[in-house]
């Protein structure tokens, strides 16, 4: 109550500050939901360097085209009746688009937008873990996720972050998703990391899947004057990841992708022409002969923009 000499009374200043006090938290949240800034016990800070992760609604609109592209091509390596894990990001989520056009499919995910983009595929059986939901970007963390995952075991993971170098492989700023997605990895016999170039060469605070884990890389090609993204692709393929480039016009002509590469002979058929083995997760490859330069591989039939790239063997 403001009094006739101007003065206002306890109550009602106590009142203006509390109003005042939850409109800025519903603001802080509101900013951090879209990954503006970071909460922090006592206050905000603005996203920088190891700790920054974009919210969904701003990374959904971040590289459409790319995403589209690698998506493509990834859903290539997938073969009728296999069983796969997906993990949460939005690339992630345009390969299960693709994915729920393979019958027979058994997909394991934390990822509501995953399940969602399956939801409807009448061929595509669907298993969610537990957890508690992170609302930024529609996962299911926490140690209910991981428990579920132990004992699990499927033919592949494919997995996304906020950033991807040979130095230390695929790293995310949150610490609960990286918890999670290393009980992905542990789960399946090869690994697949979907990024594309503008996650090469960024370092971000958690490593989920060391490099020496990492079988495959598939991303898209890199502008002429990105040089940290191509020296960081060719930094990758010399310690040993197979490098799957899409390109600008990978998605022409509809969303099947390429068709499947040859397949190493613990899954069935043909041994994969550009690699001796496929090491489970946690084994170290056999050390690699100094580097090379990286050469393409014969293009995939109709793909002639897509190729494999990885170091010579002697």
């Amino acid at each position: 109550m403001v009094r006739a000499n101007g003065a206002v009374s306890l109550r009602e200043l106590a009142r203006v500050v509390q109003t005042s006090e939850v409109t800025v938290r519903r603001d802080v949240r509101a900013l951090e939901a879209e990954g503006l800034l970071d909460r922090r016990h006592g206050g905000a800070v603005l996203p920088g360097g190891f700790t920054r992760e974009s919210g969904f609604p701003q990374k959904s609109h971040l590289a459409t085209a790319e995403k589209t592209a690698i998506a493509d091509l990834a859903a290539g390596f997938v073969e009728e009746g296999e069983a796969v894990v997906v993990g949460a990001g939005t690339t992630t989520q345009e390969l299960a688009r693709r994915l729920a056009r393979i019958p027979g499919l058994t997909v394991v995910t934390n990822s509501l937008l995953v399940a969602q983009a399956l939801a409807h595929a009448n061929r595509v059986e669907v298993v969610m873990t537990g957890g508690t939901l992170r609302g930024s970007n529609y996962a299911l963390v926490g140690s209910g996720a991981e428990q579920s995952l132990q004992g699990l075991r499927v033919s592949r993971a494919f997995l996304s972050g906020s950033g991807l170098t040979a130095e230390r492989g695929l790293s995310t700023s949150n610490m609960l998703s990286a918890s999670v997605d290393r009980a992905l990895v542990q789960a399946a016999a090869e690994v697949v990391v979907l990024a594309d170039h503008s996650k090469l060469g960024t370092d971000t605070m958690f490593q989920t899947v060391p490099t020496d884990v990492i079988t495959r890389l598939v991303t898209d090609q890199p502008p002429p004057n990105d040089e940290r993204a191509a020296t960081e692709l060719q930094a990758l393929a010399d310690q040993g990841v197979q490098i799957a480039v899409a390109g600008p016009d990978q998605s022409a002509g509809g969303d099947s992708g390429p068709p499947a590469p040859r397949r190493h002979p613990r899954h069935g058929g043909e041994r994969r022409r550009t690699e001796d083995s496929v090491p489970l997760p946690g084994q170290r490859r056999t050390p690699q002969p100094a580097p090379t330069a990286m050469r393409p591989a014969t293009p995939l039939p109709d793909q002639n923009r897509v190729a494999d790239l990885a170091p010579r063997r002697r």
